[in-house]
């Protein structure tokens, strides 16, 4: 009788096992690729967030399109445009097109800045070796981030990895361009940077020496700290040198670096932006410190007023050693673009180690959260993809607000009523 009675025990828990391990299966097979783990209704940033997972373009024929999203607070898709070739960071006009540029590593002869209405036409297509970041002027010109490789001396031996930058109008006219290898003086004399560049402290990239790798061209606008010092004024640009630990400042007319801060601070740094109230906005990576770090800089007193870590909590999330982003938002809180970030639940890690190990696809996972002055997370969602080898985790993502997106909700209502489907099933052209 007792035999009987242990073996149905043993019979029930091996089903209640087996029922758990199918729903785990089953959870990871269909698990969301846009998963909201914290939405704080009343102190979150009502919203949409527009990202894209950066896709390399190798050369290769063109057989599958990229995605860029539009997904809400809810972890909704709103939209979604779907673009051939390479991918990396992508911006909405206030007109509801898309601007989105291509990757550093990616294929050169198609290359460059692009634009697309709602459905994915292109409209316009600005071709050059675009790398990183670009900007949208108040008048419609394009600033334009590119790198090229090319031999300078008095930076290093063989080709070196130059940033530039050009502005461009809707007519494709360069008017202003800047190149830093011709402004080494300045760094130079700001911060006491000895070129050429030693071997040992070099940076090589497909044998190139990437010396700067310069990660951002963002205009400056109008601030509090520009009315008190005119190397801080709107319409001067703000540079990012992560190989220096370095954010510096463009006056625009001159053409000079007039500014630079962040060695023995900054951290292989991405995407400084300037606040209204002067301040400086930074995602400070970490990357050979080890823990990431947002922090707000006063830059006429060069300090530090404000910073988010999870550094020192008992289990920190907060590190992404290369690439993403912060935003500052309208009511008070920050953004932030987590590039890379392990799969945040049990569920999650399984499908992870499903796709990588029985289906041979990688998978990537990025992080973008907020958090109030207080270092509260408001609202968070982690996003997931899989895909080949040309598949990268998402670069920076930028939250808009409804009333900045009413043209765009406005074409799709509008094509959605005349197709008579809901917004997910509209047709998408190349």
């Amino acid at each position: 009788m007792t035999a009987r009675r242990n073996t149905t025990v043993v019979t029930l828990i091996l089903m209640v096992i087996a029922v758990l391990a199918i729903s785990v299966v089953y959870r990871a097979y269909r698990y969301p690729t846009f998963d909201v783990l914290v939405n704080d209704r009343e102190r979150a940033y009502r919203g949409y967030t527009l990202f894209t997972f950066t896709i390399d373009d190798i050369g290769q024929e063109l057989t599958s399109p990229s995605a860029i999203y539009l997904v809400d607070n809810d972890g909704e898709q709103v939209h979604r445009w779907n673009v051939m070739g390479s991918v990396q960071l992508a911006k909405l006009k206030r007109d509801g097109n898309v601007l989105y540029k291509t990757r550093d590593r990616s294929f050169k002869e198609r290359a460059g800045l692009r634009e697309t209405d709602p459905f994915g036409n292109i409209l316009w297509y600005y071709k050059s070796w675009a790398d990183h970041d670009f900007d949208l002027l108040p008048d419609g010109n394009m600033l334009i981030h590119y790198i090229e490789d090319k031999p300078v001396p008095a930076i290093g031996t063989g080709d070196v990895r130059c940033p530039g930058i050009v502005e461009v109008t809707l007519e494709k006219e360069v008017v202003w361009s800047w190149r830093g290898e011709d402004h080494l003086a300045e760094l130079t004399g700001l911060l006491g940077i000895s070129f050429p560049i030693k071997e040992s402290q070099a940076r090589r990239r497909d044998g190139v020496l990437d010396w700067a790798h310069s990660n951002t061209c963002r205009v400056i606008p109008e601030n509090a700290s520009g009315h008190e010092d005119s190397r801080f004024r709107a319409g001067n640009i703000l540079i990012s040198y992560p190989n220096f630990n370095t954010i510096g400042v463009i006056d625009k007319d001159s053409g000079e670096i007039v500014w630079a801060w962040g060695p023995g601070e900054l951290d292989g740094q991405h995407n400084p932006v300037m606040m209204r109230n002067g301040n400086i906005l930074v995602f400070d990576n970490g990357t050979e410190r080890g823990y990431s770090r947002v922090i707000e800089l006063a830059p006429l007193a060069e300090e530090i007023v404000w910073e988010y870590s999870d550094s020192e909590s008992q289990k920190p999330r907060f590190f992404a050693g290369y690439t993403s982003g912060s935003q500052p938002l309208p009511n008070g809180n920050v953004f932030i673009c987590q590039s890379s970030c392990r799969p945040p639940s049990v569920v999650a890690r399984f499908y992870d180690i499903f796709r990588r190990r029985v289906l041979r696809r990688k998978t990537v996972w990025s992080r973008l959260f907020e958090v109030n002055r207080s270092n509260e997370i408001v609202w968070e969602m982690v996003v997931n993809r899989s895909g080949d080898d040309k598949l990268h985790a998402v670069y920076q993502a930028t939250r808009y607000s409804e009333a900045y997106l009413r043209p765009l909700l406005e074409a799709l209502e509008k094509a959605r009523d005349a197709d008579g489907r809901s917004l997910r099933s509209l047709p998408y052209t190349r």
